[in-house]
């Protein structure tokens, strides 16, 4: 599990204008949420917590918010829909030892049996893990698999103490057989023609 040291400035500024300012200064407007405290409004910089961003799952432990809890998880990025710079943050705060709900991705290895054609409905799952102790991923060997094959979340080997909260009965990937191809256009017409006047010399 990664942990990123990252520095913050409270926040006193809101609303529209302030986040543009803040950004234009390079940083991220973010609030800390969590254990029943009172949401904490922070900046924090903008390169790092895009580098730490690039990690799945990344815990953050925040510096220079007096009286707060400073082990957090991202847990609502918002980004600019056109450009990708990053625009607020909410930042869930966490303790060793407890268990938290995100999603993990699924990876693939392997290669299934000649014929087959693997469908992977579930990119990732929701799993229940320690906060400090949170899997980057779970990985699935589909080696040798038949056409016909399907895999459930419940098939997935997750890492001790990590449980699975997708419904167990979720299709995760199937492996199918190659649809059959279709005759290029005007093959099937000429085809036609070609009976219907094997037909009229008869």
């Amino acid at each position: 599990m990664s942990e990123v040291r990252i520095a913050a400035e409270p926040r006193t500024e809101f609303g529209k204008g302030a986040a543009r300012r803040a950004r234009r200064a390079g940083k991220v407007p973010a609030v800390l949420y969590g254990h029943g405290t009172e949401p904490r409004h922070i900046t924090l910089p903008g390169h790092d917590l895009m580098l730490a961003l690039k990690t799945p799952n990344v815990l953050l432990r925040v510096d220079g918010v007096e009286g707060a809890e400073n082990l957090v998880l991202p847990k609502s990025v918002q980004r600019d829909p056109i450009k990708g710079f990053l625009e607020h943050v909410d930042l869930l705060v966490v303790k060793k030892g407890e268990k938290v709900n995100v999603e993990i991705a699924v990876t693939l290895t392997g290669e299934v049996a000649p014929g087959g054609i693997v469908t992977q409905d579930l990119v990732s799952v929701e799993v229940a893990a320690e906060a400090t102790h949170i899997p980057e991923g779970v990985e699935f060997s589909v080696e040798g698999l038949e056409v016909g094959t399907s895999v459930t979340a419940a098939e997935l080997k997750l890492p001790a103490g990590v449980e699975l909260v997708t419904d167990p009965e979720a299709i995760v990937l199937s492996v199918s057989a190659p649809a059959a191809e279709e005759p290029a256009e005007g093959e099937g017409e000429e085809a036609a023609e070609g009976e219907a006047a094997e037909a009229s010399a008869e």
